[in-house]
């Protein structure tokens, strides 16, 4: 091996190890990323020094295991396998050792150099765990340093050793075997010699582990292999079936999980054997633990919290939120009545004020209620809950043909409101079927993600003032029901196959720190702020163009200078409050003329057949399409248009009030709107990601045209029921 190669050390561990923040640690700025060719897996790489060395750095994705169930396992895999880094640092989380050491067993019985790196031993001795580690390395024959990642101690040990061990193996070292009990052994005994003699893939892996391999099911190694030689695997397969049927018939199992069960039973022993000691009063705590989970996990009673949790979090949003909402929507209304009379020209005016200040004030005025919601979801995360949520609802989304770990997708996605859906559907990586990935990834954004959020506490402040928290949490709930129905359908149309397995590490409880909450708390609320400052401005500009222009012709505005003074002349003798009144209605009737007639107008218009029975006109079309580009404009879009519109030029009432004002808006259709937008077509950067992910445009426009079909016709059936 080059001297090149040895110096290429590459970072492994599972989700939530550490291994990241390690990696960032070595590298700080001297990082670049990407994507591995052709997959959406993230590739990261940089460079350390260390004595004077320069060290190049693979940070392998996040995965709990290698096998091929996921891209993240087959993408880690092939990096240890053909780019052959001289050496490997294994970031474990030593609260869960044993967890995290089933990735290092199978990288050992890959033969590859491993260096353990026991991050978060703060922690764990705080949790009362004391790992001897000169016990592990003697039993292990592995290198293995405490080390606590965030604050950068143990890391400088780690790559050292790492850096020796890659120099003294070259990047390969003995693999380890275990055995797997008398049928599996024996099946390997028969196996292995086959895949030697054809040296299947023996270049890249040890032959005992290709074998394994075919015993696990591993559809790409197989597939591999059959390539090839078709010879020598269809012996291996044939020998599999046997040892399958036998597993079957005599103990109701298949090779798969019993060389789990083993892996386990090794690391068990491992720790048993003077490595970890847990203290008595942790054991107390486990049990507390365990027993608080038979409830809040109950298959009847942890549904039924669940549901009380959510309800809570609406209830307390809206009673505590809507004072200080009144002051932001008071706020706004003087920053309008301030820009209206500090502007001379009429365009800079009207810019300013109708399309600025009532399009991103409009969306900025809520600040206060998403910051509460914001603060109380950080709360049921950093206390551990969301982690049972997921594992309480997996047996629920079986039913509908999803996976337990699409759970994580959808909450992120705003199942408990607030989310968003474009790193909801990144986070379908986690899952290991396509099939079941796929089907997550096209139902995620019937989620309550926060840029919907604003249009439903506008209406539902107006039209359902006594329920308002009761009707929020009603259309949470209803995304989550939109969302397994379609699933069940693509399921069982579209995206057939088998469901796979659900395996799921619970977390311990945790009194949430409130500087933890608060900071989680101002980095979603930031992220919202900072989305209005910038897309939401851009995008309101743009609509206030489209609604500003091209304008009345010249011969319309002459017509009503002629109606003017007309008036004038026949109402001569008449009070100042009705000439007033008068001059007001024609001019309010020139605004409108002219909104209709722009271009945004003319398109809101022209959709208008098709949206009729919904109880939309052109204005709230307008809304709507602009909500493509991202939810947040369908307020913002409303602001402007009702500004632009207005009944009184001089009326800076908020567009709550001026919408309540508003006889076309009935609760027919305001509720027709808020099903409209929960169901309707994912903003514009999710459509992209969902490409991104899926991998195809096909999944974008089915994401698109099926979810805007579906939002339309069970909007139009609510309108029509609600108001017969």
């Amino acid at each position: 091996m080059s001297s090149d190669t040895v110096s290429v050390i590459a970072i492994a561990g599972n989700p939530n190890s550490g291994k990241t923040t390690a990696f960032n640690r070595y590298t700080g700025a001297r990082q670049h990323v990407g994507n591995y060719p052709g997959i959406t897996v993230e590739k990261k790489g940089g460079t350390a020094h260390i004595d004077g060395k320069e060290v190049t750095l693979v940070d392998l994705p996040g995965t709990y295991s290698l096998t091929a169930y996921s891209m993240e396992e087959v993408v880690a895999r092939r990096v240890l396998a053909e780019d052959r880094p001289g050496a490997v640092i294994d970031v474990i989380n030593a609260g869960v050792l044993d967890r995290n050491l089933y990735l290092s067993v199978q990288m050992m019985e890959m033969g590859i150099p491993l260096v353990l790196t026991l991050n978060m031993m703060d922690e764990a001795e705080a949790e009362g765990l004391n790992i001897n580690i000169k016990r592990l390395e003697e039993l292990t024959g592995l290198k293995c340093f405490p080390a606590v990642a965030r604050k950068g101690e143990g890391l400088d040990d780690s790559l050292r050793a790492a850096l020796a061990l890659a120099e003294e193996t070259h990047g390969r070292t003995n693999p380890l075997e275990i055995s797997y009990g008398t049928d599996l052994d024996n099946s390997l005994l028969d196996m292995t010699p086959i895949v030697e003699n054809a040296k299947l893939l023996t270049d890249m892996y040890p032959s005992r582990w290709v074998a394994l391999k075919f015993l696990e099911g591993d559809k790409e190694i197989i597939h591999r292999a059959t390539m090839a030689n078709k010879e020598a695997s269809d012996k291996l397969i044939a020998l599999t079936d046997k040892v399958t049927k036998h597993l079957k018939d005599t103990l109701n199992t298949y090779p798969e999980a019993v060389i789990a069960d083993y892996r386990y039973g090794w690391i068990s022993s491992l720790l048993r054997n003077g490595v970890l000691e847990i203290k008595d009063d942790v054991l107390e705590r486990t049990a507390t633990s365990d027993k608080v989970d038979a409830v809040l996990t109950h298959r009847f009673v942890g549904p039924l919290i669940l549901i009380g949790i959510l309800y809570l979090m609406y209830y307390i949003t809206i009673e505590v939120g809507n004072i200080p909402l009144g002051w932001t929507q008071t706020f706004f209304d003087w920053l309008h009545d301030l820009a209206g009379d500090s502007i001379q020209s009429a365009a800079l005016r009207s810019l300013v004020t109708d399309g600025v200040i009532s399009g991103v004030g409009s969306v900025l005025g809520f600040v206060p209620l998403i910051i509460i919601m914001f603060f109380l979801i950080s709360i049921l995360e950093d206390s551990g809950y969301m982690a049972r949520v997921a594992y309480m609802m997996d047996r629920i989304f079986r039913i509908f043909g999803l996976h337990g770990a699409s759970i994580m997708p959808f909450i992120i996605s705003g199942g408990i409101a607030g989310g968003c859906a474009v790193p909801g559907v990144m986070a379908t990586r986690t899952l290991r079927s396509p099939r079941e990935r796929l089907a997550t990834i096209l139902t995620v954004p019937f989620m309550m993600c926060g840029a919907k959020i604003p249009v439903f506490l506008l209406f539902t402040s107006i039209f359902f003032k006594q329920n308002q928290a009761f009707i929020m949490f009603s259309f949470t709930l209803l995304g989550w029901v939109a969302a397994l129905l379609v699933a069940r359908l693509l399921r069982s149309t579209l995206i057939r196959g088998q469901a796979t397995p659900f395996v799921m590490e619970l977390p311990p409880y945790r009194l949430p720190l409130l500087s933890g909450v608060l900071i989680h708390t101002w980095e979603r609320a930031w992220q919202y702020i900072k989305k209005a400052g910038t897309v939401i401005l851009g995008i309101s500009i743009l609509i206030w163009a489209a609604m500003t222009y091209p304008g009345l012709p010249e011969s319309y505005h002459q017509n009503i200078d002629s109606q003017l003074a007309l008036m004038a002349e026949n109402t001569a003798g008449l009070p100042e409050d009705a000439h007033n009144l008068i001059s007001t209605n024609l001019e309010n009737s020139e605004s409108s003329q002219a909104l209709r007639m722009s271009y945004a107008g003319r398109l809101g218009t022209f959709i208008e057949p098709l949206t009729k029975g919904a109880g939309f006109n052109w204005q709230t079309n307008i809304a709507l399409i602009g909500g493509v580009a991202a939810k947040e404009v369908v307020i913002s879009t409303l602001g402007t248009a009702y500004s632009l519109g207005a009944v009184d030029p001089d009326d800076s009432s908020s567009l709550q009030q001026r919408i309540e004002a508003d006889p076309s808006w009935t609760m027919a259709n305001s509720m027709a709107l808020l099903l409209f937008t929960l169901l309707y077509s994912p903003c514009f950067v999710t459509l992209v990601v969902i490409k991104q992910e899926s991998g195809k445009w096909r999944w974008l426009f089915f994401s698109l045209f099926f979810n805007l079909t579906l939002a339309l016709v069970v909007a139009t059936i609510a309108n029509q029921v609600l108001s017969a």
